[in-house]
């Protein structure tokens, strides 16, 4: 039996111990709960309302875990994910960075959250048209993920969904459209046919088809996304808002104007409410209403929407960027229509100019 003296010493050390064991427990419940409150409000489209508490989930990982934990890392990537959402495009890549290089130091280089993270930087290169960048990313986030996984799982699904999106919006679309059948094939039978990531594989499907004019093929893809989307997320989620202004955009170019524009007119005030009224695709539905408008001879509508989505994206994506020149361009054709030349022209400059520079840059060499 230890003496009186020992048997205080002892009990000192577990007291000691147990002071500084508590808060750490403590702030790790802290962060779990965080943590869940930031995927939750991701998964509702509340990018702003999440952010205060992803800061708040980083900063008590960096405290209970350390800057090189896992943990931290998966705090580093749910904030650059929400600013990525928000298109604060600057703020996310440092981070996603970041969350990569401790994943890849902690788990190695083969680990499926080392896949993860190269796949959400890719998704923010893609996002500013950075394909260069993005394409070797994605394929190796695939690689990673075939190997880890297996060939049925969702995450392989999800890259090769987001590969063959690269692919589409560079027009590569014998490249990307196997890309997506296979992605939407592992979907549905591994998540069932009503899962919100089948829908935006529907959606990916239905654009390619769109885009090459095969409006028949497109249209049940894009209806049954709607529908999914609908009643998975709820009608004021900013996926919903995608899903009416691809249909909008279907029947717009089959001139169904009258279709086409009751579905503008709703996304708009979706994507305004949860993504903020400067995200670029508050710029594009703005955009997509004033063309619907403008092949009507409504100038009069037109022309202010086409001018707030010009300041969006010269604000939010740069002055450079090729959405920019999207806008200057339509923009322009608009004055011409209403004897303003010399507005115009200068647009057409800068448009012009802007495009050059996009084709040097995308050049192979």
């Amino acid at each position: 039996m230890p003496s009186g003296r020992k048997l205080a010493l002892i009990l000192a050390a577990v007291v000691c111990v147990g002071v500084i064991l508590i808060p750490r427990f403590a702030q790790q419940l802290t962060w779990r709960k965080l943590s869940a409150q930031v995927v939750a409000l991701h998964q509702q489209g509340k990018y702003a309302e999440a952010v205060p508490k992803a800061l708040e989930a980083l900063r008590v990982a960096e405290a209970a875990f350390g800057s090189g934990h896992v943990n931290v890392a998966r705090s580093l990537n749910n904030l650059a994910e929400l600013y990525r959402g928000q298109a604060k495009y600057a703020e996310a890549e440092p981070l996603y960075r970041r969350s990569l290089a401790i994943r890849e130091k902690a788990l190695g280089p083969e680990h499926p959250d080392v896949a993860t993270s190269l796949n959400n930087l890719a998704e923010l290169y893609r996002a500013q048209g950075k394909y260069a960048e993005a394409e070797p990313l994605y394929k190796r986030s695939l690689a990673i993920s075939e190997k880890a996984l297996g060939p049925e799982h969702p995450d392989v699904a999800t890259s090769l969904n987001n590969l063959a999106l690269l692919y589409d919006e560079q027009g590569k679309y014998a490249e990307a459209e196997p890309l997506y059948k296979r992605s939407l094939a592992i979907q549905e039978k591994v998540l069932g046919p009503d899962h919100p990531d089948v829908a935006k594989s529907l959606s990916n499907l239905a654009g390619l088809y769109d885009t090459e004019g095969k409006y028949a093929e497109a249209e049940p893809l894009y209806k049954r996304s709607l529908a999914i989307l609908e009643k998975g997320l709820g009608p004021e989620h900013p996926d919903v808002a995608t899903a009416l202004n691809n249909l909008a955009g279907l029947y717009h170019e089959q001139g169904k104007y009258a279709e086409a524009e009751p579905l503008y007119k709703r996304s708009l005030p979706i994507w305004e409410k949860a993504l903020g009224p400067e995200h670029p695709n508050v710029a594009l539905s703005l955009s997509n209403l004033a063309f619907l408008y403008d092949e009507q001879g409504k100038y009069a509508e037109a022309e202010p929407l086409y001018r707030r989505s010009l300041a969006i994206r010269e604000k939010v994506l740069g002055p450079k960027h090729p959405d920019v020149a999207v806008s200057l361009e339509i923009y322009a054709a608009l004055l011409r229509k209403t004897h303003r030349e010399a507005e115009a022209e200068p647009m057409e400059a800068r448009a012009k100019a802007i495009r050059a520079k996009d084709a040097q840059k995308r050049r192979p060499w």
